[in-house]
């Protein structure tokens, strides 16, 4: 699949906004705290990643209900869903100069029914002409996503015979549709009735 730059200019996925908030202390002193062990970009993109899919518990997962959206909150609250840890990878990303990028996929049951929208982000690393795209959910039975640069380790493989999608386009800011329901949800079990199903 070839991923589709919603701007041309490369500076719009290092930018910071109200959501990847890459500028907040937190963000800043969790990059700082990341980098000494990662001296090259490759390298801290791995580290980044690795912290988000390991250290920050997917709320399903962990039965948390709290809702996150802000790469800050949920770098501090640790939990989110994969939306909200696709943020806070962004952040970190774009913290250290790394383009980064929000990508999505139409996800559903094994008999093609509930579909949901999954997020995950896509980076540029120098030396690679593609973006790469790289999935922080979190690991848990039946899903081993990992770091790479030589093919994709995503969570999950879209089926195309449930109706599952990957969405090509890469967006420098969450897609509306998303923020609107996290921002709009009091708890998890709401936010998973009230994200939407589709782009």
């Amino acid at each position: 699949m070839e991923l589709i730059q919603q701007h041309s200019n490369l500076s719009a996925y290092l930018a910071a906004d109200d959501v990847i908030d890459h500028e907040h202390p937190l963000v800043r002193k969790t990059a700082a705290l990341l980098r000494p062990g990662a001296p090259s970009a490759y390298a801290y993109a791995e580290a980044a990643y690795t912290f988000v899919r390991d250290t920050i518990p997917h709320s399903h997962d962990a039965g948390d209900e709290r809702v996150t959206w802000r790469a800050s909150d949920v770098i501090e609250r640790r939990t989110g869903i994969c939306h909200a840890k696709a943020h806070a990878l962004a952040a970190l990303l774009r913290a250290e100069g790394i383009p980064t990028a929000l990508c999505y996929q139409r996800l559903a049951d094994d008999d093609g029914a509930n579909p949901v929208l999954h997020g995950l982000v896509a980076v540029r690393l120098p030396g690679h002409g593609d973006w790469l795209r790289q999935d922080p959910r979190g690991n848990r039975p039946g899903v081993d996503a990992r770091f790479s640069v030589d093919g994709e380790r995503l969570a999950f493989t879209v089926r195309t015979e449930y109706g599952e999608v990957d969405y090509p386009q890469l967006y420098a800011a969450p897609h509306p549709a998303v923020l609107g329901a996290l921002r709009a949800a009091p708890d998890r079990s709401y936010l998973w009735r009230t994200l939407p199903a589709a782009l």
